[in-house]
């Protein structure tokens, strides 16, 4: 598949009339100052039925959003990583419901916070181990410091918990996380987590090279993801899209100017759950990959068994019975999580157009994909704005795109 060889909507199903509701919304979002630019592609039975792009990807520097602008893709960096362990799992190097601290010792013997304040929290013995399968579904009792939400989080920011930011080495952040109390026991909830962080560092413990690598050489580079990276050459400055928030007046505000932004140089800690920058093209051949059920242009990475066992609900229920009825700007009632991915089990539930089996993922700048193999259809959704719960992008556009099926 060639991401941006367009055809016509009408030959895979989809109307040209109503495709273009979403280059329509695309412009109200620009003029409404809600994000500076955005690139949006759908494909259906491998082949890109629509691809436009509206504003700017550096305002400042009046650089208008192109198809090949990099994007900071954030949390859908998680998806890959997952296919990366999973690899590894393919050649019986672990199984799902081990113990993760049989490859990282500091995770053995875990407590969990039942109460108290960051000063003084009151722990309890985990009732179990944190597995391969706990940490690929979220339910690991792991946490984020941005969530701000426990005395745990507050715990992760305050000894620096942040595979974002900190510049020391993924063993050293990994081992400082199994220090800190869980959140819940190992399997009982669902919580958004650095989860994705200690399955990177599980790849570079069992493959025995560093993550970074180890994703570059067994899934970036067999998928021909040419501009997909944990930064920006210095060749592709000048792709790279600036990063806004809401101003709280209507406007935008810059947060990460693509002129002096980190992503410009390599980093001594590559986030497996948030480090990537991307395109759309090359984001697009992954989609195709998934959807393929393991295999691109000839070169198989996984097993069509274990992408439809990675594509599953792996929860007791959906999200919101595990403890989590909202995340982001989405209701997660009738949505539940595989390994590595949402998935979606009740559409009417979600109160949102799509199909049983449908799997996706966004990121922390309001980018966001999804797959639907009932469809034969994916699609992939970039802007640079933080937070992604800022605005309904991501509800608005399935509705555009799912309206758009006319057969």
């Amino acid at each position: 598949m060639s991401a941006l060889a367009i055809v016509r909507p009408e030959e895979v199903g989809l109307s040209s009339n109503r495709l273009a509701r979403i280059s329509a919304w695309m412009r109200i979002q620009i003029e409404a100052k809600r994000t500076a630019g955005i690139v949006t592609l759908v494909s259906r039975r491998g082949k890109t039925a629509f691809l436009d792009v509206a504003g700017q990807a550096d305002v400042a520097r009046a650089q208008p959003m192109t198809t090949d602008t990099i994007f900071r893709i954030y949390s859908m960096t998680k998806p890959l990583t997952s296919v990366a362990i999973m690899m590894l799992y393919e050649e019986a190097r672990f199984q799902l419901d081990d113990p993760i601290s049989r490859f990282i010792p500091a995770f053995a013997n875990q407590r969990v916070y039942v109460g108290g304040s960051r000063g003084k929290m009151e722990t309890v013995p985990a009732a179990r181990e944190i597995t391969f399968r706990d940490l690929l579904t979220h339910t690991s009792g792991l946490t984020y410091g941005f969530m701000e939400a426990t005395p745990v989080d507050g715990h992760y920011r305050s000894n620096r918990i942040d595979f974002q930011t900190q510049e020391t080495t993924l063993k050293e952040l990994v081992e400082k996380a199994a220090e800190a109390p869980l959140l819940a026991h190992p399997g009982t909830r669902w919580n958004y987590s650095i989860a994705t962080d200690v399955l990177g560092y599980l790849v570079e413990v069992i493959s025995g090279v560093p993550f970074e690598t180890y994703l570059k050489e067994h899934v970036i580079d067999p998928l021909g993801l040419v501009d997909t990276d944990f930064h920006v050459p210095e060749t592709r400055h000048a792709r790279l899209a600036a990063n806004y928030a809401p101003d709280g007046k209507g406007g935008l505000q810059l947060i990460d100017d693509p002129a002096q932004s980190r992503y410009l140089r390599p980093r001594t800690v590559n986030s497996g759950g948030g480090g990537l920058v991307s395109t759309a093209a090359d984001y697009a051949r992954f989609c195709q990959f998934m959807l393929n059920k393991g295999t691109l242009d000839g070169k198989r990475l996984l097993g069509r068994k274990t992408i439809e066992l990675m594509t599953s609900n792996h929860l007791k229920g959906d999200m919101a019975d595990m403890g989590t009825p909202r995340f982001s700007e989405t209701t997660y009632e009738g949505i539940g999580f595989g390994l590595g991915f949402s998935v979606m089990i009740d559409p009417a539930k979600a109160q949102i157009l799509g199909s049983p089996g449908e799997y996706a993922w966004g990121g922390a700048a309001s980018t966001a994909f999804w797959c639907d193999p009932s469809e034969d259809m994916f699609v992939v959704f970039l802007t640079q704005l933080m937070p992604s719960s800022s605005y309904p992008f991501r509800r608005e556009l399935r509705v555009l795109t799912y309206q758009s099926i006319v057969e």
